[in-house]
């Protein structure tokens, strides 16, 4: 197991940044973390790094204690924090043989600096000064720095914040790519990164956890269960046998061959639709199953 947390608590004051907070991250896994701003990600992200202690509660990384094995813990974990902190007035790969020396990679610095650039698509601008790069190339540096000492577990905080549509599916890629090897635990405000580079989903929300599930089965989390099909028939059917086909709860004309079918039956509905189509002499020109989005999910759990 690479992430364990159980009952995690952090208190600032008098408020609760995250509170009472439980999951598990295993090997291999690119968990997406997210939640509104102020919900307790960053926090969250700070107390696994090993940056801020928590208030109370319990943290694992490869099953040892945050508290009691801090130094070694931060050996395996890789971390990209939400404002990406540089030295501007240093070169590229300066700068990597620098953070290289902290984790005292030794006689093997200049191989693993070449081999991380390379890696992270920054042979192009190795030789520039890092406050001369654009932000795209600024966030690959953030990421080559974390990926330097070939961590077992990377925790990267909104790696694609500010980047223009190019940039972030270049991100998104590599991300992908070293996520193969290692467990990511990552945050971001784009549904659409989640559901492209992750397995998983924790939705956390005002400090707590409000769901924790696969991309696939996140759904089951809506308030509202309802299963919306669309259907195109070649001509108009009678509303009122329509409204008789078995675990349809809604009817809906949308025009006169389309039409909008909801259920609150986990069974599929579709079925009985085509079943009832062939009875009645219908021919059935498209069915659409609609599921909620990713991003109307979240709204509905964190609003």
């Amino acid at each position: 197991m690479s992430i364990q947390v159980k009952n995690l608590t952090k208190i600032y004051g008098k408020q609760k940044a995250v509170n009472n907070v439980s999951f598990e991250i295993k090997t291999g896994e690119i968990v997406g973390f997210v939640g509104p701003n102020g919900a307790g990600k960053s926090t969250t992200m700070k107390i696994l790094t090993g940056f801020i202690p928590q208030t109370s509660g319990e943290a694992k990384i490869n099953d040892l204690d945050l508290i009691e094995n801090s130094l070694e813990i931060r050996k395996n974990i890789g971390y990209l924090p939400e404002n990406n902190p540089l030295y501007l007035d240093m070169y590229v790969k300066e700068y990597l043989a620098f953070v290289a020396g902290i984790y005292k990679l030794g006689s093997k610095t200049k191989a693993r600096v070449e081999e991380i650039i390379k890696q992270t698509g920054l042979t192009v601008e190795q030789n520039k000064k890092i406050g001369a790069l654009s932000k795209g190339y600024r966030q690959r540096v953030g990421l080559a720095q974390a990926l330097i000492h070939d961590p077992s577990i990377l925790i990267l905080d909104e790696p694609t914040s500010g980047l223009d549509p190019n940039q972030i599916i270049e991100i998104r890629n590599l991300i992908s790519k070293v996520g193969k090897e290692k467990t990511v635990m990552l945050s971001t405000h784009i549904m659409q990164e989640v559901e492209a580079i992750c397995d998983r989903i924790i939705i956390i929300n005002k400090g707590e956890i409000v769901a924790d599930d696969s991309i696939k089965s996140i759904h089951k989390h809506s308030k509202d269960l309802l299963i919306t099909v669309i259907v195109e028939f070649d001509k108009e059917p009678e509303l009122k046998k329509l409204e008789e086909i078995e675990l349809v709860h809604k009817v809906a004309k949308i025009d006169e061959k389309n039409w909008l079918f909801q259920s609150s039956s986990t069974e599929d509905i579709r079925q009985n639709i085509f079943n009832f189509a062939v009875k009645s002499g219908l021919a059935v020109l498209s069915m659409q199953k609609k599921e909620k989005s990713l991003e109307e999910v979240f709204q509905e759990l964190t609003q």
